[in-house]
């Protein structure tokens, strides 16, 4: 298997098991506050608990953090987990997970100013259509009032991008980068939470939560926070899509939540635009690599 190869394998399953991360989210029936600091403090303690048997398994200290870049994205990643939660509770799940999407779009336009990755004409075309969808989608969130919470989803969607272009910038394994984040949400709960009336978690089913906090998030993070070691961050943030098309599903069948015309609308232009493009660089990078045999071979 090729480096590249299975930097797609990696966050293809990462990004498959993010699409169960709301609908967990919305069965444990918990506060804000509580969803914070459990999600978090059961992710950075799966995080030291896996890095603490690797070390012993390979015999030799494990790296946790790379230094002083390692520190930046883990911190770029709890801010983004702040905000996410934040939209989450603010907007529908749909909202959310639609505006997350655009995350490629940062990524590709954050790769052509820090790492001299131009984007292709394609890719150019492609933002101002993801553009439009998102626009749209924030649009009717200020007409119901939804706002805050869509701007909270585009903004985690922006610091993921810059979490992933740095890593790919570093080439440095930030596999536990986005558990080490979850310092700061968990932090900033634990203040709100002692600071509160009865100063006591609050939450109907926690096992959905220690399902979503010691599993789901560890696992489908772990492996997104891998990928761009092997594959550019435009393709890593192109895995973010699989919870764009999935998570409105489960979240239908589950709750029977049905989004807004406008979100619908917005939603499927940005699913039908990124799918589009991804099917358009990975016949392009077929082609860069036939050709590169091609002359090999000559």
């Amino acid at each position: 298997m090729s480096p590249h190869q299975k930097g797609l394998l990696l966050t293809g399953i990462g990004g498959f098991v993010l699409t169960f991360d709301i609908p967990v989210l919305r069965l444990a029936a918990a506060d804000i506050w509580t969803v914070q600091f459990v999600r978090s403090g059961l992710g950075i303690g799966v995080a030291l608990l896996v890095w603490g048997i690797a070390g012993l398994w390979r015999k030799r200290a494990i790296t946790f953090l790379p230094g002083r870049t390692g520190i930046i994205v883990a911190a770029l990643y709890g801010c983004s987990a702040v905000l996410f939660i934040g939209a989450v509770f603010n907007t529908a799940a749909a909202n959310v997970v639609f505006i997350l999407a655009f995350n490629s779009m940062f990524a590709a336009l954050l790769g052509w100013l820090a790492l001299g990755e131009r984007p292709h004409r394609v890719t150019l075309a492609t933002m101002a259509v993801m553009m439009a969808a998102v626009t749209l989608i924030v649009g009717d969130g200020l007409r119901t009032g939804n706002y805050l919470g869509d701007l909270m989803a585009l903004a985690a969607a922006f610091l993921i991008a810059i979490a992933i272009t740095i890593t790919r910038k570093s080439g440095r394994d930030m596999g536990f980068a986005p558990m080490a984040g979850g310092v700061i949400p968990a932090s900033i709960a634990a203040v709100m939470l002692a600071a509160g009336d009865a100063g006591q978690l609050t939450v109907e089913a926690p096992w959905w939560l220690i399902l979503n906090g010691a599993i789901l998030i560890p696992v489908s993070f772990w492996l997104l926070a891998t990928g761009p070691k092997y594959i550019s961050g435009p393709e890593v943030a192109m895995f973010y899509l699989l919870e764009t098309v999935l998570a409105p599903v489960w979240i239908w069948l589950i709750f029977g939540e049905t989004p807004t015309a406008a979100t619908l609308t917005g939603g499927a232009i940005l699913v039908t635009a990124l799918a589009a493009h991804s099917a358009w660089q990975f016949a392009r990078q077929r082609g860069r690599q036939a050709e590169a045999v091609r002359s090999a071979a000559s």
